[in-house]
């Protein structure tokens, strides 16, 4: 029996729940070389802020047991070379669905941002990364206080009527109450989780790893924490999630769709392997059959 793999996700249908995560897949269309980027159920861009970055200074990526480090720090093109280059360039490779993934130091940037990805027809939805410092709040991240978060996504929804994405970070207490606090102001959906900050030491030249000496820390060993996070908003929210965080299986996107996500992102398994999500979407049909599945969406927060 032919197995669905097809989800609805805020309102666009997906020919399967797999997405590359924003900031594992370069700027998309690099690789069209590679395989058919049809195969995707969407796909997220990499990260955009309204003004170039070149990003933090070298070294900023580090393996370490259960994942890896990365302070790359929203090394971009800007906002107008996505609108105006990158996201048409992704497009004319692929009909799949493109996500902008907007960052911004300030609420006036988050909101200048979006406007300007609203009109760009290539993008399909837009995900606002609220773990950035509020550079006119003393440094605080936007996304570990309920009322800033709230702030952020009231601008976006203002800026945007493409369906809006909140991606969280777990580095907080209460990821529930900022997730309310999204849905409260419009959000159609949440992205989640974000990386965890971490750090390591070379013990041997008694020096940071990183040269941010911080960064966030992604991969298999974080899965468990994303599979709680996932369980805990979905349990309190009633729009659509996004998983993310140690995606490495098919078994794992079916585990974290029964935790509560209509769709999933892969993000450090691409850095290690560029063909991950197509070989994902490959095994997703057989496990679906092992696990007596036959239509995808059905198994959405079932625990």
């Amino acid at each position: 029996m032919v197995k669905d793999t097809s989800v609805i996700l805020a309102g666009i249908r997906l020919k399967n729940p797999v997405i590359p995560a924003s900031g594992t897949f370069g700027l998309g269309y690099e690789m069209a070389g590679l395989f058919d980027l049809n195969r995707l159920g969407a796909i997220a861009l990499k990260g955009t802020t309204l003004e170039p970055r070149f990003g933090n200074p070298t070294p900023r990526i580090a393996e370490c047991p259960g994942g890896l480090l990365n302070a790359v720090g929203l090394q971009n093109p800007g906002i107008d070379a996505l609108v105006g280059e990158v996201a048409p360039k992704v497009r004319s490779c692929c009909s799949t669905p493109l996500i902008a993934n907007i960052s911004g130091f300030s609420l006036d940037e988050y909101g200048i941002c979006c406007e300007k990805a609203d009109t760009c027809d290539s993008i399909d939805m837009i995900e606002v990364n609220i773990s950035c410092p509020n550079v006119h709040q003393g440094g605080m991240v936007f996304g570990t206080d309920p009322k800033a978060a709230a702030a952020v996504t009231r601008r976006a929804r203002q800026a945007t009527r493409k369906p809006l994405f909140i991606k969280l970070s777990p580095n907080v207490t209460d990821i529930v109450a900022i997730a309310r606090a999204c849905e409260d102001e419009g959000a159609d959906g949440l992205t989640l989780i974000n990386t965890l900050l971490g750090m390591r030491i070379d013990i041997r030249r008694r020096k940071h790893v990183l040269a941010n000496r911080t960064g966030g820390f992604s991969g298999p060993a974080v899965f468990p924490i994303a599979i709680r996070c996932v369980n805990q908003v979905a349990a309190a929210c009633h729009i659509p999630i996004m998983g993310c965080g140690g995606v490495s299986s098919a078994e794992d996107v079916i585990e974290m769709m029964m935790a509560g996500a209509t769709a999933v992102q892969v993000g450090s398994a691409n850095l290690r392997d560029p063909l991950a999500c197509p070989t994902l979407i490959d095994n997703l049909p057989d496990v679906m059959q092992e696990l007596d599945i036959d239509r995808i969406e059905n198994i959405i927060g079932i625990v």
